[in-house]
């Protein structure tokens, strides 16, 4: 039952079970896992052609899109906390105005990303630097992925919306979909058809055209009989602009990350094509604990929005608390797994014994990295589900100072071991960071 606060506003009760935590996290757990899995299908695809060099294209153009596409992952993630404070609040207008204005957004970005293809494939091979014949396979494959730029996006928003309302199950089929499709025809041009990169490149771009034909399907059917939103709602310049600062602060957070993850594959490759290559396979395992981790963070993006938007502080620090336990174990889990079976897979991913040399020389970099890795994306989903972003650009751009102190300290005596060592510490500033500004926050945001 809703009950007055003392200030006069709603406050609208839920519990948060264990039940409810897994409902969210244990579907997005398994469609998030379907992302580093294409990664991985992809450069076990590329690595049957045996050429290191066509395995580093293939990395070094992913980078780029990692760096173009998660800076526009405030189109998910911003979506997500809006909706879910929406949806706590009981405002289905406002969630259906939250889901146009991202929809518009995620169109005009994709296709001035088009426009911009030619710049955005030199600006990565100038900054990657790599090889020549590496920078010959990057710019072919940016070339054709770029073309499925505004159907990503638009997956983004609609992502966004469903995991606001806590649909975990709905996002796992919509993520199936996409992925599935991504998978089936990247083998299918890739390797069966023999057209290597160009293939996994198109592979992409049918995946997400699959996805985006599902999502708007769906939508469009829960819609067709109402409710309806008004286009006063979604015009309404206050709540536009309450979006944009979310936004470009999310935006200038994903950046810095992603830049962090550019500057690890550029050091890399100045290392060399093997080691470039190495650390391309081991990042697929960072990727894969990554997104079991992002499983839970969901959880958290929803629960914390949706209780600060009932203003419920009970459910807000049992969110805090259900998901930190299940995202330490989840963590563990996940090194322990990659100690044991990290060779295997390295094995299974490149097929050149140099690359597979290497690559098993810092296995354990890769398999602890959830460890240091867990609090960061716990907070993240916590301050992103309490559009506290401010905060978390803050603290982001401090991590990457640190980490950028890291790799120039640590590289020039440590090589690859150094680099390494530096995207650890780069994780643990973010979650240690985050979670001392946490207690203020709370305490701001339920305040009688």
């Amino acid at each position: 039952m809703d009950q007055p606060s003392p200030r006069g506003r709603t406050v609208r009760p839920f519990e948060v079970t264990n039940r409810l935590v897994l409902s969210i996290a244990v579907p997005m757990t398994f469609a998030y896992l379907t992302t580093p899995l294409l990664g991985i299908v992809d450069t076990a695809v590329i690595g049957q052609y045996g050429d290191p060099a066509l395995l580093g294209g293939l990395a070094a153009g992913a980078v780029v899109f990692d760096v173009v596409f998660t800076t526009f992952n405030f189109l998910r993630s911003g979506t997500t906390g809006l909706v879910a404070q929406a949806f706590g609040r009981d405002d289905t207008p406002e969630e259906l105005a939250v889901l146009w204005r991202a929809l518009a957004i995620a169109l005009v970005a994709g296709l001035v990303l088009i426009l911009f293809e030619p710049l955005i494939s030199a600006g990565g091979v100038r900054f990657i630097d790599p090889e020549a014949r590496v920078a010959e396979a990057m710019s072919t494959y940016v070339a054709i992925r770029i073309l499925a730029a505004p159907l990503s996006l638009l997956n983004y928003a609609i992502l966004g919306y469903v995991l606001g309302r806590g649909e975990g199950s709905l996002a796992l089929l919509l993520q199936i979909a996409l992925n599935g499709a991504n998978v089936v025809l990247s083998i299918l041009l890739g390797l069966h058809l023999g057209w290597g990169i160009e293939g996994v490149a198109w592979g992409t771009v049918g995946g997400e055209a699959l996805g985006a034909a599902a999502g708007l399907a769906i939508l469009a059917r829960r819609f067709a009989h109402g409710p309806h939103v008004s286009f006063a709602r979604v015009a309404d310049m206050t709540a536009i602009m309450r979006m944009i600062a979310i936004n470009r602060d999310i935006m200038i957070r994903s950046f810095a990350l992603l830049a962090s993850y550019a500057l690890f594959t550029r050091q890399g490759a100045q290392f060399g094509t093997v080691t470039l290559a190495a650390n391309a396979v081991l990042m697929n395992f960072f990727l894969i604990a990554g997104y079991f981790l992002d499983g839970m963070a969901t959880a958290a993006e929803q629960l914390a929005g949706r209780a600060i938007g009932a203003r419920y502080a009970p459910a807000f620090h049992r969110s805090v608390r259900l998901t930190a336990i299940w995202g330490f174990g989840l963590a563990l889990a996940m090194a322990v797994f990659f100690l044991a079976f990290g060779n295997a897979l390295v094995a299974f991913i490149a097929k050149a014994e140099s690359v597979r040399d290497l690559a098993d020389t810092f296995l354990p970099w890769a398999a602890l990295i959830s460890l240091s890795g867990v609090l960061a994306f716990q907070m993240d989903g916590i301050f992103i589900g309490a559009t506290w972003s401010r905060d978390m650009r803050n603290m982001m751009l401090l991590s990457f100072a640190i980490y950028l102190a890291g790799l120039v300290l640590l590289t020039p005596s440590f090589g690859n071991h150094g680099l390494w060592a530096a995207l650890h510490v780069f994780l643990i500033a973010r979650g240690i960071g985050l979670a001392m500004i946490l207690p203020r926050r709370m305490r701001q945001a339920f305040a009688a």
